[in-house]
């Protein structure tokens, strides 16, 4: 079955919430603390799309991505979070932990990367976890590259360093 991608609606939320949760847990399981990962718990996952996409909808694009009526992924991009107006941000790509490796994550990379052309942005930019050697790798075959840029914040009590990754958005 073909994967297909639409623009998130209001009553989406709460699905992409717990999917969110789910994708976290499979992802940083490997060197995040389980403790770390317990919370928050897919309602209130779901709880904080909600808010986020109240505030966020005006100047951020939520994409859903659906196999067979499902909801299996999501990408999340806005504004550069260092308010360069030419930079794109990817805030998330998330996908349901049994859709790894199915093309969906490609898929949803590519619909951001235009949706990045489309609303002028030259370079596009992302944060993701140093320790997170899958999505380093995904998005470094996805033709970005680190900066040399680092910050740490926490899931949960566990601090999770990150860095910067950059791309050109071909015109």
């Amino acid at each position: 079955m073909t994967v297909t991608l639409r623009l998130a609606t209001g009553d989406d939320l709460m699905a992409v919430g717990a999917m969110h949760q789910r994708s976290r847990v499979a992802a940083y399981s490997a060197f995040l603390p389980a403790e770390a990962l317990a919370d928050p718990t897919p309602e209130a996952m779901g709880r904080y799309w909600a808010e986020r996409w109240h505030w966020e909808q005006d100047n951020h694009r939520l994409t859903v991505a659906e196999r067979a009526g499902e909801l299996v992924g999501f990408s999340y991009l806005g504004p550069d979070d260092e308010d360069d107006p030419e930079t794109g941000l990817l805030n998330a790509i998330h996908l349901e932990p049994a859709e790894q490796g199915r093309g969906t994550g490609r898929a949803l990379m590519t619909d951001a990367l235009d949706a990045m052309r489309a609303l002028g942005w030259r370079r596009a930019v992302l944060w993701v976890l140093r320790d997170n050697a899958h999505a380093r790798g995904f998005y470094e075959r996805g033709g970005w590259t680190p900066t040399g840029a680092k910050r740490e914040e926490h899931i949960g009590s566990a601090p999770t360093p990150q860095l910067r990754y950059s791309r050109l958005l071909d015109t």
